[in-house]
């Protein structure tokens, strides 16, 4: 399996407001840069898309080393949240489980790479988390304006 380093980010004004993520794939000395936006999403949406579509880019199944600084998602894989949910019928313990859409395409997603999830500290000293937050506030303010 090729080994792939992503890494993600999601910028939102406004929890819903309008929204981007960004995401950037290194593939040995390869570096691809994706990002978009929606006039009126969450943080966590965001979050999740940068994921989603990051993942659904590559070409074929491969071993991916994830960097994001969103511990929703983290911690929902490496807490196994996202496979009680999946048990409950997509539901949370305490009941309604938001962005079921997206957590079913990640899960989907996740039976056809194998993906390590790492968190980083947002707005610290990480370059490449830096350049993703760039990348989605830039898509964000695209659609603060409109």
């Amino acid at each position: 399996m090729k080994q792939v380093s992503i890494y993600t980010d999601g910028a939102c004004s406004g929890n819903p407001g309008p929204g981007g993520w960004g995401a950037i794939l290194i593939y040995k000395e390869n570096r691809r840069e994706l990002s978009g936006g929606e006039a009126e999403t969450t943080n966590n949406r965001m979050e999740l898309t940068g994921v989603i579509t990051a993942l659904q880019t590559l070409k074929e199944p491969c071993e991916v080393t994830l960097y994001t600084d969103s511990q929703y998602i983290v911690n929902a894989i490496n807490k196994k949240w996202l496979a009680g949910w999946k048990a409950k019928n997509w539901k949370r313990k305490d009941g309604e489980l938001k962005n079921i859409d997206l957590w079913q395409e990640l899960d989907r997603l996740l039976s056809v790479h194998s993906v390590t999830f790492n968190w980083v500290k947002g707005h610290a000293e990480n370059e490449l988390n830096n350049r993703c937050d760039a990348l989605a506030v830039s898509q964000r303010d695209k659609y603060s304006k409109a």
